[in-house]
């Protein structure tokens, strides 16, 4: 899993491309005018290096945003069950989530709070097995999703970090969810999500859909909320 702080393969080869566009440009700027502007601009960017990883994270965002438009509103759809907050609300999170990943259990509560704050909200969870031994706790969420308990699973795995602990603690009935979470159609769910996830450039766990803009990492309460007040402005 990539952290927050931790670029990417593809972020490191945007940085790349990016320094060398920049000075590039630079460079023949120089050698055509040879002007105090030019010469300003070079120095305003080699005291501001931290724009460079900003401006990489932009484009990355933006042709996330495209492979997105390209992909239709499938991904926007949820596994019968699996979903928080209302499941009939208009404005809609998505997240890429896996049991065993730490920055997903961080933002819990970031999502909990969405939730609680906005009664229109729906979050959809797109189950994303990507750390080893998650791949059953996922198809336990799955099965969950078809009882109707959800919700109830998905907070007591992270709580519990213990598969049958959480089913029992959901109210599941164990041999139908043992019968669901081996079914073909669980399968295909998760074989699917992987497709989302690296449609969209994904790296890790979480990423997240608010409106036309995916973007990944543990952003936080603040980010997430303004990227869904951005989508509900823009439709």
């Amino acid at each position: 899993m990539s952290t927050p702080s931790e670029p990417s393969p593809l972020r490191h080869t945007l940085l790349t491309a990016l320094l060398g566009l920049v000075f590039g440009f630079l460079g023949a700027a120089a050698w055509s005018y040879s002007g105090l502007a030019d010469n300003r601009t070079r120095s305003f960017l080699l005291g501001n290096p931290d724009l460079l990883p900003q401006m990489a994270q932009a484009y990355e965002e933006q042709e996330a945003a495209k492979r997105l438009a390209q992909m239709g509103g499938e991904v926007l759809q949820p596994f019968p069950g699996v979903v928080l907050g209302n499941p009939n609300g208009k404005r809609v999170l998505v997240e890429f989530s896996d049991y065993n990943c730490t920055f997903c259990r961080q933002s819990l509560g970031d999502v909990s709070r969405l939730i609680a704050e906005d009664p229109d909200l729906k979050v959809v969870i797109r189950e994303w097995p990507i750390f080893e031994g998650s791949d059953v706790a996922s198809r336990m969420a799955l099965a969950a999703g078809m009882q109707g308990k959800y919700a109830a699973f998905h907070d007591a795995m992270f709580r519990t970090r213990d598969v049958e602990a959480a089913a029992r603690a959901a109210g599941l009935d164990m041999a139908k969810a043992q019968q669901d979470m081996a079914s073909e159609v669980v399968s295909t769910e998760i074989a699917r999500n992987l497709d989302h996830a690296r449609a969209l450039g994904f790296t890790g766990t979480p990423a997240w859909i608010a409106g036309n803009k995916p973007f990944g990492g543990a952003v936080g309460y603040e980010k997430l909320k303004a990227a869904l007040t951005a989508a509900g402005t823009a439709s």
